[in-house]
């Protein structure tokens, strides 16, 4: 059986610690016969190289991260490649519509009227490609909202969640809201609290779509994985063939 991996950042905040703790145990709930474990890249415990080599049978490890960049595409894949290289790896949990459902439901949650201005407001990158997933996401969540939504960033990106805030405020909307692009709570969500918009959403913290996207990604690697193996099987019975067909003809 696939032992499923929840793979977090890692932070210092025990509320955000609780929080992954509390998504992971939801995760197991949606399928009970799946062993689920979590583990962390770095701060918190437990760590995700100590946790792979223990783990029997095949391995799907699901970041949960919102986006590309240097922990998806270098750190993570490093660590599963020295701890457990037969490991699959799946892709991070956004941007996906079911994101923006959840968002949609925390600024309804905070009380977001008709008439506010929306940012979506990630921690940032310095990946490029990280930051076009949060403007991705920030579109999908201007769908669904049916209004325009600016993405901006906490740390590191362009616009930073300050110079997009007074933007906005210079317009016409009476009111900025902001919607966490983050898992839980904890130093960057601290920042969004303080930053000065009229409405800050909670974090995407535990919700069934949040668990029914890492399922999702989880088959998604899976069926991959299978494809894959099927095409390299394919590849080696072709060359086979064609390597036995050059001996006989010689």
């Amino acid at each position: 059986m696939t032992t499923l991996v929840l793979a977090g950042h890692g932070t210092r905040s025990a509320r955000g610690e609780e929080t992954i703790a509390d998504l992971t145990d939801l995760v197991r709930r949606v399928r009970p016969g799946v062993r689920v474990e979590r583990a962390f890249l770095e701060i918190s415990s437990p760590p995700l190289a100590g946790v792979l080599p223990t783990l029997p049978g095949p391995v799907v490890v699901v970041p949960l991260l919102l986006a590309g960049g240097y922990h998806v595409h270098i750190d993570l894949p490093s660590v599963v490649a020295q701890a457990r290289p037969g490991a699959v790896v799946a892709a991070p949990l956004g941007p996906h519509p079911l994101l923006a459902a959840v968002l949609a439901r925390r600024l309804a949650a905070a009380g977001l009227r008709a008439a506010d201005s929306v940012i979506l407001a990630a921690a940032g990158s310095s990946d490029p490609a990280a930051l076009a997933d949060v403007r991705a996401a920030a579109r999908l969540l201007a769908v669904r909202l049916s209004r325009p939504v600016t993405a901006a960033f906490a740390a590191t990106g362009h616009p930073p969640v300050a110079e997009a805030l007074e933007r906005l405020r210079s317009g016409p909307a009476p009111r900025v809201a902001v919607a966490s692009y983050l898992l839980a709570p904890g130093f960057f969500h601290d920042r969004l609290r303080e930053c000065g918009a009229d409405l800050v959403t909670a974090p995407l913290g535990v919700d069934a779509d949040l668990a029914a996207l890492v399922w999702a990604r989880f088959d998604q690697a899976r069926r991959s994985a299978a494809g894959q193996a099927r095409r390299g099987s394919s590849l080696s019975s072709r060359m086979i063939s064609s390597a036995l067909s050059s001996r006989d003809g010689r």
